[in-house]
């Protein structure tokens, strides 16, 4: 079978964003390859070399329109892409070399992401079951990884959940097979949407979750736990309409942060919510969690 491919010049820090945002797009694949001859040293157990030039390549089956899927990329990104190309590769299963790569994912205590393919390590956990598909969020970057071992760390039974920027809906589900009652699901992608509702039907949680555009959040939703995987310029703009969302206690995690921009966000959540709380996975990828004054 004939595949395309679209190889995308990046770095080692965003080379993790790149693989999500394909995934997300469909790809049947995502691989990455040294793009600059940099050798590597043994790497410490459980760590994912990259290298600083590192090409990330996305595949795709050969009917699919790598124009619209550029123009998908940009508009998640918010810019262009960086230096990319298109080729034609004949002949390899890059599904199962894809299917060889996602495995079962393990997040605080009692959370598991599994994929469809592969029985769950424990099957006794709390066993998400999702595949990487059209929408953002699988586990794999760490700033979902962030969310989710905060979202297990919480006592979240008959909790109401808003998981702003739902994206596949991954932190929704999560939160509702936790012990949550209900979740409010909220994107400016309809297919975030549509990938969240198809999510939470697959885990059973279908009539738990409302998913809603920004524009349709009803003003009488308070939720005692809110999540947003989103970037710090959004998440700064979109501080009071959280903050109108919750009440005294609620628990709140944002996340989609690096670093050097954690400070100016704590303070502009510090108007309502005491935000103490700080993670980071990965050196600069962060998260951070507070609660609602009374």
């Amino acid at each position: 079978m004939t595949w395309l491919q679209l190889k995308i010049e990046t770095t080692k820090a965003d080379a993790p964003v790149f693989e999500e945002l394909l995934e997300e797009i469909g790809a049947a694949a995502v691989l990455m390859e040294d793009s600059a001859d940099q050798p590597l040293l043994e790497p410490p157990p459980g760590a994912t070399p990259l290298w600083d030039a590192t090409r990330v390549i996305g595949v795709f089956t050969v009917d699919s329109e790598i124009d619209a899927i550029v123009e998908y990329l940009e508009r998640r990104l918010g810019r262009p892409l960086p230096p990319h190309r298109m080729e034609v590769l004949e002949d390899k299963d890059w599904v199962r070399a894809w299917m060889d790569h996602y495995h079962p994912m393990r997040f605080g205590e009692r959370l598991w992401v599994v994929p469809s393919w592969t029985p769950p390590p424990e099957p006794d956990a709390t066993n998400l079951l999702l595949d990487p598909g059209l929408a953002f969020g699988t586990g794999t970057h760490p700033t979902t990884a962030l969310c989710l071992e905060w979202l297990d760390s919480l006592d979240l039974k008959d909790k109401v959940v808003i998981d702003y920027g739902c994206g596949s809906g991954i932190l929704a589900v999560a939160a509702l097979l936790l012990g949550a009652r209900e979740a409010w699901c909220v994107d400016n992608d309809p297919q975030a949407l549509t990938a969240t509702r198809n999510n939470a039907a697959h885990n059973g949680v279908g009539e738990k979750v409302h998913t809603l555009m920004p524009d349709e959040m009803p003003a009488t939703v308070a939720a005692d736990v809110i999540v947003a995987n989103i970037l710090a310029g959004p998440l700064a703009m979109l501080a009071p309409t959280l903050a109108a969302h919750s009440r005294a206690g609620t628990e709140i995690a944002l996340s989609g942060i690096i670093r050097p921009q954690v400070d100016e966000l704590r303070e502009v959540y510090c108007e309502w919510f005491d935000m103490n709380g700080l993670a980071t996975r990965e050196e600069d990828w962060c998260r951070l969690s507070g609660q609602r004054r009374k």
